[in-house]
């Protein structure tokens, strides 16, 4: 008995580019300014027996660049291909453009990477993280993010708020002076029964010496973790701080491709990768940094960050098979690109349950757009 499913018509025919943007009802401020507005790129990959795959990049601010990017550079070398083919695509995509991969390029490679696991998914009626090969996870443990570098009124209300929702795990802005940042953290420590892990994230507002004394007066305080103490690219300056801190440090988001991070996992200047599925390329790519630290014993956190719904949903996945997985970074503000692009909502404030996220039961990444949604947001060319 022939017990093969039905063959399928997987060539890529249609690739469809959607720039959104939206205001934000609370800008959100960090150590390196404020953002009052969010971008991301949105796509819908099509196949020829008509299944649809849906994907997002993160643009931050011009997602029209984004989409001209896609439209003329990659969607080209796309169309036509297999869509089971999703690493030659990718190697394909990464070659359009000569010299070290940048970050734009890997962002808007994501969008059409993400669209293609969905469309797997979809094709062989599983879920994403199947295809990823689970690990037997359908729940993750989720921690708030993140506490803004504001005034202590806002952030003690926001801290309420995140305990009120039931988070066992709460991570804080840092930022200002040494001393400032210092401060914030012994605030919110008191804020918080003993029982509730806190973690920090500077986004890189201190240099080498600076952190140090931030570092320990986090780890006297009980800290889990000290994300981005210092600028990415900082090499030399992370293993100096992995070298005299105790605590463990955490980055990633701002490395787009595996060799990025590799050095970080061969000298164990980091504790904790966090990969952001909508900068590094896409899952394909977003997989390859969680295999890598699984191999190296290091944990893995994805970095979910300002993205939107199909990120959200694609981090679930990653997360629910990553064999090293520690938490997820589950957003507390409100971002109508990751609480109303798509349905049904995953992977938000308002789907914890004792402190836990669902991972997606349903074929691919388990969302789809709201389209009216997507109309709402889609930007709208600057006269």
């Amino acid at each position: 008995m022939d017990i093969r499913a039905p063959a399928v018509n997987l060539q890529i025919a249609d690739i469809r580019c959607h720039p959104l943007r939206v205001q934000l009802p609370v800008p959100q401020r960090t150590s390196q300014g404020d953002w009052e507005s969010l971008d991301i790129v949105v796509v819908e990959v099509e196949t020829a027996d008509g299944i649809v795959g849906i994907g997002e990049g993160l643009a931050r601010r011009s997602s029209a660049a984004y989409a001209l990017m896609i439209d003329e550079i990659l969607a080209p070398r796309v169309i036509g291909c297999h869509a089971m083919d999703r690493r030659a695509i990718w190697r394909s995509m990464r070659s359009a453009l000569t010299g070290r991969p940048g970050t734009q390029m890997l962002e808007a490679m994501a969008a059409i990477d993400i669209a293609l696991w969905d469309i797997a998914g979809k094709a062989l009626n599983q879920p994403v993280y199947r295809l990823l090969g689970g690990v037997g996870r359908t729940h993750l443990p989720a921690y708030a993010s993140s506490i803004n570098w504001l005034d202590d009124e806002t952030v003690a209300r926001e801290v309420g708020s995140a305990l009120e929702a039931g988070f066992r795990q709460i991570k804080v802005k840092l930022g200002g002076t040494p001393a400032q940042s210092i401060a914030r953290a012994r605030y919110v420590r008191g804020l918080v029964p003993d029982d509730v892990a806190l973690c920090a994230d500077a986004n890189w507002a201190f240099d080498v010496h600076e952190a140090i004394r931030v570092g320990f007066a986090l780890w006297d305080l009980g800290y889990d973790f000290f994300e981005e103490p210092i600028a990415p690219e900082d090499r030399d300056g992370y293993r100096t701080l992995a070298r005299q801190l105790p605590i463990r440090l955490a980055a990633g988001e701002s490395d787009s491709v595996a060799s990025d991070v590799l050095e970080f996992l061969h000298d164990r200047s980091l504790g904790l990768i966090q990969p952001d599925v909508a900068r590094s390329g896409g899952i394909t790519e977003t997989w390859r940094m969680a295999e890598l630290a699984a191999a190296h014993n290091v944990a893995y956190a994805p970095h979910v960050g300002w993205s939107g719904a199909v990120c959200a949903a694609a981090s679930l996945h990653l997360a629910a098979a990553a064999e090293s997985f520690r938490t997820y970074e589950c957003m507390v503000f409100d971002n109508p690109l990751r609480q109303a692009l798509c349905t049904p909502l995953l992977g938000d404030v308002r789907c914890l349950e004792n402190g836990m996220l669902a991972v997606p039961q349903t074929p691919g990444l388990g969302v789809e757009f709201d389209r009216d949604a997507l109309r709402e947001f889609t930007r709208r060319p600057e006269r």
